[in-house]
């Protein structure tokens, strides 16, 4: 991370904390996205000012044009540790040169096609690697992880039961 933006990531923390302990309320937000049938089995999300496309391999009924909704949970997982590497690493004061993350899951489709009903539809096993280089001593880097693996939002999606209501209107 550069020096520059080490500082403003800095003055973010700052600020965000300053304006936490002011009011608590602050800390709460809320985040939105709907999204449109697109294509066979594919579908266009709105997220905020962007639009991402999502859809399914050829062999799950797709036309193969773009990601499919596992391949964005991996991508979320992997852009949200980005960031919490990078917040986690300027409040401990860890530097490092360069990160790299990769991430795979398995998925049984007889889940999601309801073949087996005692095979779960999600990932049954996520792996994810982090290659971090730099000047700190190992034992430094781990307590990176530790705070990571504490503290990333979409990791904790994994980790913890969410409650989700789903709520379905007919028109």
């Amino acid at each position: 991370m550069t020096t520059a933006s080490a500082t403003h990531l800095g003055s973010i923390i700052d600020a965000t904390t300053a304006a936490v302990a002011d009011n608590v309320a602050n800390a709460h937000v809320v985040f939105r996205a709907s999204g449109t049938p697109e294509y066979a089995v594919g579908s266009a999300i709105a997220l905020g000012g962007y639009t991402v496309h999502v859809d399914e391999p050829q062999a799950l009924g797709g036309e193969n044009t773009a990601p499919n909704p596992v391949e964005f949970y991996l991508a979320a997982l992997i852009s949200c540790q980005v960031v919490t590497y990078r917040f986690w690493s300027e409040r401990l004061g860890i530097t490092f040169d360069d990160i790299a993350i990769d991430a795979e899951g398995d998925l049984d489709v007889r889940g999601f096609f309801g073949l087996d009903d005692d095979v779960r539809p999600g990932f049954t096993a996520v792996r994810v690697e982090v290659a971090v280089r730099g000047p700190e001593s190992p034992e430094r880097y781990r307590e990176l992880q530790d705070a990571v693996d504490a503290h990333c939002p979409v990791l904790d999606l994994t980790k913890a039961p969410t409650p989700v209501e789903t709520t379905l209107v007919i028109a």
